[in-house]
């Protein structure tokens, strides 16, 4: 069985230290990149392109709303027209810097807020799929598993591939635990590790309350930007390893070929 492991990286601000990302690439098949939106810069792109290549890391963009002060985590509503331009400026920011080491943007998938939203609004979350859609259909479009951002994508021929959160829990409707609520993370890295190939081994969700809900699981995604959070993630890997899973970046997966 197939299974992916991205981290959402390059996200230098003044809310988020990249310093663990050279040792986080050397862990997960799949980067995605911040693009200078809400987080990221020039300089942190190109660093995480170019050690991506040397890993053999897929390249995604990780477009986000335009607020660099709250780290793209303030719920901002705007015109479909609006985040359609937000959505393709961020690619194509990424996208030269990516042909620049002969590298090319594989996957998109949105950040925080804009996420959040689009996992709730079945409106917003078309808007999302259409435009990435049309960029190109050789994108893979990385989404929460059994959100309306899934279900969306389904009215259009896209590449999907389904999330689970290795840190996070969830609520009984699928949806992540607030973070404004104690138990929204995971920390202990043994419960996290147990936590995620419990849900990729029975493709469903473990919610908080004990409720498991079937879905797809293409790829986990797991934070790292403490020294705590980078154990977890090697953990993670050599357990999904040991149990035999075979790990590889998003688009060389057979799905996805």
């Amino acid at each position: 069985m197939e299974i992916n492991i991205n981290c959402d990286l390059g996200e230098k601000s003044k809310h988020h230290s990249n310093k663990y990302d050279p040792d986080l690439l050397e862990i997960v098949n799949s980067a995605n990149v911040a693009c200078g939106y809400h987080a990221g810069d020039n300089e942190s792109m190109n660093q995480v392109i170019k050690i991506s290549k040397k890993n053999g890391v897929s390249i995604g963009a990780h477009p986000s709303f335009n607020d660099s002060q709250n780290f793209g985590r303030k719920r901002i509503n705007l015109f479909s027209n609006q985040i359609r331009k937000l959505i393709i400026d961020q690619y194509e920011i990424l996208q030269k810097i990516a042909c620049d080491h002969g590298e090319k943007v594989t996957h998109i998938k949105p950040h925080g807020a804009l996420n959040n939203m689009a996992c709730e609004d079945f409106e917003l979350a078309t808007t999302l799929a259409k435009t990435i859609s049309e960029i190109s259909k050789d994108l893979i479009y990385l989404v929460p598993t059994g959100s309306k951002m899934e279900a969306a994508a389904k009215k259009f021929d896209m590449k999907i591939a389904c999330e689970i959160f290795a840190d996070r829990n969830y609520e009984d409707d699928g949806n992540l635990v607030s973070r404004q609520k104690p138990h929204a993370l995971i920390t202990d890295p043994e419960e996290a590790k147990k936590h995620v190939l419990n849900m990729v081994k029975n493709q469903s969700l473990n919610c908080h309350s004990g409720k498991k809900i079937p879905c797809e699981i293409d790829s986990v995604c797991i934070h790292g930007d403490n020294e705590s959070a980078l154990a977890t993630a090697k953990l993670i890997k050599k357990n999904l390893i040991d149990n035999g899973l075979n790990l590889k970046p998003l688009n060389l997966m057979e799905k996805f070929i």
